[in-house]
């Protein structure tokens, strides 16, 4: 509905003539500084159209008078941060590793370098927190295959577990049922020898030591507690890789396990991998 204006006394306001319902309408205009903030934000928003990029066009967009990018100023501090970290990258090539776990400077830079580089490349199968899972191994305890040294993890990550590298870490655990160079019985007899070494509630069967002794303990000892220049594992404690039930134990032992771990030489570079090996030895871990 629409009505000539009127001048209402109640608020000493005309209306704009509009009537919804018994409901006027009254003609109040906005804030004057309400319309100068409005005309302001619409010069400023054409002057940044002239300004900065702001349109796209068909294959391309505006580029501005200014010129502005900020891909170019992305770039330009990724430069800066590569020229810095090439610095302390220099720096850890031409320092041994005991060196650069001495040094505060170097540490700091290793730590959060190798954190990054773990995150990335090993978090997957070691775990964020480096914890491991079953047939990953947990980096943060001191049970090692092959040595928990800086030396040590350095080499391994350097040329992995039956990796590409021609000096990569190989060890050969027979399939004792495939290879039937055991029977089921004396399998069983063997899992249940090695689980009562850290378990006493366990009593090893008659004859299993014998069987350990002859088949087992040329690579993990006559104590069983294991041979890093092997990779055989500790058997006497009671971290297992990949579970410490009977059943996979058992199955370890039957078919064999073969886990696989890139050989980072060549995906790394050298300081990287320095950077690395620091890391994940000041985990907690290791020796």
């Amino acid at each position: 509905m629409s009505n000539e204006p009127e001048y209402d006394e109640i608020t000493d306001t005309y209306t704009t003539g509009h009537e919804w319902d018994g409901v006027k309408e009254l003609d109040t205009p906005m804030p004057r500084w309400w319309l100068w903030t409005l005309y302001a934000t619409i010069i400023w928003a054409v002057g940044y159209w002239i300004a900065m990029p702001a349109w796209p066009l068909v294959s391309d967009y505006t580029k501005g008078v200014l010129g502005y990018s900020q891909r170019d100023v992305v770039a330009a501090q990724l430069n800066e941060a590569k020229e810095a970290r090439k610095i302390y990258a220099e720096r850890l090539l031409s320092a041994d590793l005991e060196t650069i776990e001495n040094n505060q400077d170097l540490l700091e830079f290793s730590m959060a370098s190798g954190k990054a580089v773990f995150g990335d490349n090993c978090a997957g199968c070691h775990g964020s927190g480096a914890s491991g899972a079953k047939g990953y191994p947990n980096l943060n305890d001191d049970d090692w295959l092959w040595g928990g040294s800086l030396d040590e993890i350095h080499e391994t990550i350097t040329v992995g577990i039956r990796g590409v590298h021609e000096d990569t870490r190989l060890s050969d655990m027979p399939a004792f049922l495939t290879d039937e160079f055991l029977d089921e019985g004396q399998i069983k007899d063997v899992a249940a020898y090695v689980t009562a070494l850290s378990d006493k509630s366990v009593t090893a069967p008659a004859g299993s030591l014998e069987i350990y002794q002859e088949n087992c303990a040329a690579c993990h000892g006559e104590d069983a507690t294991g041979n890093k220049e092997f990779g055989a594992p500790n058997l006497a404690d009671s971290i297992w890789l990949f579970g410490d039930d009977q059943q996979s134990l058992i199955s370890t032992i039957s078919y064999s396990r073969k886990g696989v771990m890139p050989s980072w030489a060549g995906r790394l570079d050298p300081a990287t991998i320095k950077a690395l090996a620091v890391y994940i030895h000041t985990l907690g871990g290791g020796e």
